[in-house]
């Protein structure tokens, strides 16, 4: 194989590559070999049908394979050993190709730019410790108690009121006509809340113990059965016990049921919990600072094919006249978030930075963990899209990025307030809030560099015939 790279122009190069006849035919050679064994043809034996009648049945086939092949080996060993890493997919075009002949090809690339990393470790961000004071743990701890009440059933001659856990059965019915689900049976409702039917509760204050009631509601627009939706219900109600909330006590009992240890344990956990509240935002404040300085690196030539196919997507949902007239904007946002996408990459590559399939696993069960009932359909989705599976592993590969430049940068250590993290929180909203839509993409960042890509380079050939294996002569 013969290569020769000529520089176009800035980034664009062309890279010439020759295989001599010998080599194709050794290709050829090798696949008919590798067919003859399992191609069955009338009045020849099992892998001893000559290569002539082979070629008179399968030549174009086999040689549309090889060429795949060949232009994939050939193609991927020229860019890596030149040093070269595509921005996009490469063009290729066929000079010289076919049957007993040599191949010569020209393969046109945007190379991605050479970046300098080396004033990294000169990034300075603030990281933030939040030091919560025990009256929050407290107030927090009374809170969840609060969530969480003991109700006490009352004696038969105490009147239900707000906040008071009723129990009941009822039987319902339109216009005196009883309806699927029209019955139910120890059915609990805390007065007040309105989470049955609007209007529902505030008809059961006053009730006592084995009291029967009719109270009537409006069905929702939703209702199952569609003739009985919006209409006006009657339901008697038997009335089974009232409670009274009681206050809970907060003890080590109370912790248990919450799963800690004691008391003690609960509000070292709570202070905890509360502590990674503040410190998950701040943490993304420390890493739009580190954002920020990696915009001011210099980098000579910033690809015009990302650039595009950034513009793509900043103005993908717009009019073509709005769209034309934010090119510019978008251009500029463009060349910064490429350019901090190229400098993560590389100071991902020289830190051989890798994503394994357990981290990925890993962030998908964080994702079930925080929508409960919804796992399946989570699941699900990651399972039929794995371009979703693609974009996880790039949220993944940019925070492990982004934590070892923490490490190797510097930091100002600072202590604050929960009431100075949430100021710091609220100062950095307003910033965002008053931005402009477009501002707002500027802000975000991910790893657009695209690699060289392992896959076949795509030809002017059509190569998609097939061998078929059971052919008669």
């Amino acid at each position: 194989m013969k290569v020769t790279v000529e520089n176009k122009k800035g980034l664009n190069k062309d890279i010439k590559v020759f295989i001599d006849k010998k080599t194709m035919d050794s290709y050829m050679e090798k696949k008919y070999d590798e067919i003859k064994s399992t191609v069955n043809l009338k009045g020849f034996r099992p892998g001893k049908v000559p290569r002539e009648i082979l070629k008179r049945q399968f030549g174009k086939a086999v040689f549309n394979e090889v060429l795949d092949k060949v232009l994939k080996d050939t193609s991927t060993k020229a860019l890596e050993e030149n040093k070269i890493k595509p921005a996009g997919q490469p063009k290729l075009d066929l000079k010289t190709y076919g049957e007993d002949k040599e191949l010569e090809y020209v393969l046109s690339v945007t190379e991605l730019p050479k970046v300098n990393i080396k004033g990294i470790s000169d990034i300075k961000f603030d990281q933030y410790s939040v030091k919560i004071d025990k009256s929050e743990t407290d107030k927090r701890i009374k809170e969840i108690a609060k969530n969480q009440p003991n109700f006490k059933e009352v004696s038969s001659d105490t009147k239900a009121s707000e906040g008071d856990l009723v129990t009941l059965d009822y039987n319902a019915s339109v216009n005196d006509k009883p309806f699927k689900g029209s019955e139910g049976k120890n059915t609990q409702l805390t007065l007040g809340k309105d989470l049955f039917l609007k209007g529902f509760d505030k008809q059961l204050i006053g009730v006592k113990k084995n009291d029967t009631k009719i109270v009537e509601a409006v069905l929702p627009e939703n209702f199952p059965e569609k003739e009985f939706a919006n209409k006006k219900t009657k339901f008697i109600c038997k009335i089974i016990s009232v409670k009274k909330p009681e206050e809970v006590k907060i003890d080590d009992n109370f912790a248990k049921n919450l799963g800690a240890k004691n008391l003690e344990d609960l509000k070292k956990l709570i202070s905890s919990q509360i502590n990674d509240e503040y410190k998950n935002s701040l943490d993304r404040l420390a890493k739009n600072q580190i954002l920020k300085q990696l915009e001011k690196f210099k980098i000579d030539e910033i690809p015009e094919n990302l650039i595009e196919e950034e513009v793509k997507i900043l103005s993908q949902g717009m009019s073509e006249e709005d769209a034309k007239s934010s090119n510019k904007n978008f251009e500029e946002i463009a060349k910064k978030r490429i350019k901090t996408g190229l400098i993560l990459n590389e100071f991902g590559e020289q830190n051989q930075i890798k994503v394994s399939e357990q981290e990925i696993q890993t962030e998908i069960q964080k994702q079930l963990r925080m929508m409960p009932g919804q796992e399946k359909m989570v699941m699900d989705f990651y399972q039929k899209n794995p371009s979703a599976v693609a974009s996880l592993r790039g949220t993944v590969y940019e925070e492990k990025i982004i934590n070892l430049i923490k490490e190797k940068a510097k930091f100002n250590k600072k202590e604050i307030t929960k009431d100075e993290a949430e100021k710091i929180l609220k100062d950095s909203q307003n910033q965002t809030d008053n931005k402009s839509s477009e501002a707002k993409k500027e802000t975000k960042t991910s790893i657009k560099p695209k690699l060289i890509s392992k896959k076949t380079i795509k030809t002017s050939s059509k190569s998609k015939a097939s061998i078929k294996k059971n052919s008669k002569k």
